[in-house]
């Protein structure tokens, strides 16, 4: 295990991983910290589809390629070195699970609007639950990049794996082991992190 604040300073994007498998209980630790993501009302309107193996992953991938060839905007997690990741967690989002929560009566808002709502906080706690892994995946002493799926995709995704369609995935988390060598880096290669007096504003903009 590593310290929080290595763990932070370490956290990255890897987008590229040898097909070396993880330890047993890894997959079970990465979902047990993922499951104390914060929630409105603790409603915990989010579910997490995992796929390991080849058989639930190769289709998953397939999808991916497709929604890239179809100039869908993907930030190209398709490349034969990520589909080696070991384990991809989709991280599912349920709007009617908070409406509902909402509606009960310590909450009372039975109407179910959803103007309540300016922001989408089933995406956001299951926003949470993502980068959670995120953190777990270098305490585990592994890598981990979160990425979108794109919308075209959504109706595939869902009659492929049995998905209800009132859960909408926000990414998907690819974990396992880094391969430096053949990681080519993202965005914060070109662009520096914003430094916190860039960043911050205290008592007034």
């Amino acid at each position: 295990m590593v310290e929080f604040d290595e763990v932070l300073r370490k956290r990255r994007m890897v987008r590229a991983f040898t097909a070396e498998p993880l330890d047993p209980g890894v997959t079970q630790r990465l979902l047990a910290a993922a499951n104390r993501a914060p929630s409105a009302g603790f409603s915990q309107g989010y579910a997490l589809l995992v796929l390991e193996g080849a058989e639930q992953l190769a289709p998953f991938w397939e999808m991916v390629r497709s929604g890239q060839d179809d100039g869908g905007g993907s930030p190209g997690p398709a490349a034969d070195s990520l589909a080696n990741a070991p384990l991809v967690v989709v991280p599912l989002s349920c709007k009617e699970i908070y409406l509902e929560r909402y509606a009960r009566p310590d909450k009372g808002w039975t109407d179910r609007d959803e103007a309540h709502w300016p922001v989408p906080y089933w995406d956001i706690d299951t926003g949470f639950t993502a980068l959670l892994m995120l953190l777990a995946a270098v305490d585990e002493g592994l890598g981990a990049l979160f990425f979108g799926i794109v919308p075209e995709l959504f109706g595939r995704f869902r009659a492929h794996y049995g998905v209800p369609e009132r859960y909408v995935p926000i990414g998907a988390v690819a974990v396992g082991h880094p391969d430096p060598a053949a990681d080519l880096g993202g965005s914060s290669r070109v662009i520096k992190r914003r430094s916190l007096d860039d960043l911050v504003h205290r008592g007034h903009w």
